[in-house]
């Protein structure tokens, strides 16, 4: 591959952008991992509630206890809201995650323009059995990002359609989140990250 200056700065912003992939998907894995239990729990919480609505208080033998089922409730309610916001942390550390990689992004992409006609589309698509092409390289930037746009998107989603009217959704936020997970390419940014390891030594 041709060593012209314009390659030669650009491989210096893919390496800077794909080492922040590197940090940044550390912290998008513990967002992630963090997020199941806390679904788990949620989901559990909401068949709880669900079978507390279920009983008739009156008709068993807590009904000298006038203000128990609203205690319990209050408790339940409280304990979701709780779970929410974690929840909600967890998806903000997956915004900052995206908003990260897409601005690193967004540079390679607009010093790429900026050489376009300097490289040339020879240039650009040359590749080697050790080094993939600045086509490659690109191509694999936009599919990361939009990796994760779509699972923060949909991640905040699921949360924005909890209601406590609807338990039997809740009740189901883990297996709605496992679809997420299992929809999306959760091995594609370690899989790009080794076919760009030739940038740390270059």
């Amino acid at each position: 591959m041709s060593e012209s200056p314009a390659i030669l700065v650009l491989h210096r912003s893919l390496q800077k952008c794909f080492q922040a992939i590197q940090q940044q998907q550390e912290a998008w894995q513990t967002a992630l991992t963090d997020c199941k239990p806390l679904l788990s729990s949620l989901s559990n919480l909401a068949e709880q509630m669900q079978a507390c609505q279920k009983v008739t208080f009156a008709h068993t033998p807590l009904r000298g206890f006038p203000d128990l089922e609203e205690q319990l409730k209050y408790k339940q309610r409280c304990a979701a809201e709780t779970l929410l916001e974690e929840l909600g942390g967890k998806v903000a550390d997956l915004q900052k995650v995206r908003d990260v990689v897409s601005g690193y992004v967004g540079t390679v992409f607009q010093l790429y323009e900026q050489h376009a006609d300097v490289l040339g589309l020879e240039a650009s698509v040359q590749r080697t059995a050790l080094i993939p092409s600045l086509a490659d390289m690109l191509e694999w930037l936009h599919d990361i990002e939009r990796y994760y746009r779509h699972v923060y998107l949909e991640s905040n989603l699921l949360l924005l359609q909890v209601r406590y009217e609807n338990l039997p959704h809740m009740q189901t936020l883990l297996q709605s989140w496992e679809r997420i997970l299992e929809h999306s390419s959760r091995n594609m940014v370690q899989d790009t990250l080794l076919k760009v390891s030739f940038l740390e030594t270059s």
